[in-house]
């Protein structure tokens, strides 16, 4: 008897533990299932977009190409949409469409006023199927100089790392509040909108406006790292010293049932 009630306290101990996920469904996208059995360069598409950011957030091929993603016999006609490769001229507006601000600020800066003329667009910068994270590695050497110099570049690069920096590790910080139960979605919609607001802002090329706009961020950051610090910090605390006496009930009421 003392050791099902043992069973029974290991069993309600081991569900607080547990997530159950549900299976979703997910949909079969026939772009997907027809060309990631093609040889390159039809299968090499598939393979650059399942490593991409785009995968991991379910932005499959339609959103870019248009056209019916359920269905064969209609996935590439114009009725349904499909635009096939877009042009260059076309392709700022396009990813503007979910990337909202970025565009205006390309469009106005050094890089948009060459747009139609051979200058550069989002995929010359991000790739067009293995898309990664925006981050400043993308500021590069290897990136930049095939089209001028690289010393502007560094000079941007130079003025938004402090600012990189802070939101790596503010979101550290939340990660580790997350993973010890604390609600943390304010903060993780603040953070997602800072960071926005960071990468958008470079697009400008505008050494100046970008200084002046990363010292304001850097400040909205310095406020998102007290709340995370200060104002969950006793949150934290308070729930890992409740976990420890649940451990501590459990440990009691074994003791109980083997004496």
């Amino acid at each position: 008897m003392k050791w099902r009630t043992i069973l029974s306290i290991l069993f309600a101990f081991s569900l607080l533990q547990t997530v159950h996920a549900g299976a979703a469904g997910i949909p079969v996208i026939v772009c997907i299932q027809c060309h990631s059995v093609q040889p390159n360069p039809l299968g090499q598409p598939v393979k650059l977009w399942q490593s991409s950011i785009h995968a991991e957030h379910g932005i499959t091929c339609n959103a870019c190409h248009g056209g019916d993603p359920m269905d064969s016999a209609q996935a590439m006609s114009p009725s349904r949409g499909f635009r096939g490769v877009p042009i260059p001229t076309a392709i700022p507006a396009l990813c503007g469409g979910c990337h909202m601000g970025v565009a205006g600020y390309y469009m106005k800066s050094a890089h948009g006023l060459t747009l139609g003329k051979g200058g550069p667009t989002c995929v010359t910068c991000h790739g067009s199927h293995s898309i990664t994270s925006a981050s400043l590695d993308i500021i590069s050497k290897k990136n930049c100089t095939p089209c001028h110099s690289f010393e502007k570049a560094r000079m941007i690069k130079s003025a938004m790392l402090n600012t990189d920096q802070m939101l790596k590790t503010i979101e550290k910080r939340i990660k580790i509040l997350k993973n010890q139960g604390v609600e943390t979605d304010n903060l993780e919609k603040r953070l997602f909108s800072l960071r926005n607001r960071f990468h958008v802002m470079f697009h400008s090329l505008d050494v100046k406006l970008i200084i002046q706009e990363s010292d304001h961020i850097q400040a909205e950051l310095e406020k998102t790292s007290e709340v995370g610090g200060a104002g969950i910090g006793p949150i934290a605390g308070a729930f890992a010293v409740g976990w420890a006496l649940l451990l501590a009930l459990f440990f009691y009421l074994i003791k109980i049932n083997l004496d």
